[in-house]
């Protein structure tokens, strides 16, 4: 079954030239992950956008990478298929540069990161405090499987 993916862009923001790449490569990462009937919107945002929601809906000062807001609803559209409002992520592009940068990858690889990550916490997944350190293998099960997903996605590109 497929997925509806909406990909959207805040205020200010111009869109990407590689906007058009980032739903399909979500459709390939539910199915990595085994989710498939999932409704999800993606917002690529700024940082000032990002703190605004960060401060809003988490009450915490700041910008942040990526935000998962879990629906978890479902429902039976008009032709009998079952739907799962799986939720909304915001992902900040200015961030996303900064973690490239910090983590010594590139962009497409991060982009990949938080989109599956954000996936994971669209289903109920949480890490708790733990994140992914180099040199040092994943100890909880979101980790785990999002490295797993990764590898199964590695070829995919979005950017470049």
């Amino acid at each position: 079954m497929a997925d509806r993916i909406a990909v959207s862009l805040s205020e200010n923001v111009v869109p990407p030239s590689w906007i058009e790449s980032v739903a399909p490569f979500t459709e390939k990462a539910l199915d990595a992950l085994g989710f498939s009937g999932e409704e999800i919107s993606i917002l690529l945002c700024d940082d000032a956008y990002m703190s605004f929601l960060n401060k809003t809906y988490r009450g915490i000062e700041g910008t942040t990478d990526v935000l998962s807001f879990e629906n978890g609803a479902s429902y039976i559209d008009e032709e009998g298929v079952q739907w799962k409002c799986a939720g909304d992520i915001a992902i900040s592009l200015d961030t996303l540069s900064k973690n490239a940068a910090a983590f010594e990858t590139d962009e497409n690889s991060e982009l990949k990161r938080l989109i599956v990550h954000a996936l994971l916490h669209l289903n109920g997944y949480d890490h708790g405090e733990e994140h992914i350190e180099e040199g040092k293998a994943p100890q909880c099960d979101m980790l785990v499987i999002q490295e797993q997903a990764l590898a199964k996605l590695c070829g995919e590109k979005i950017i470049g």
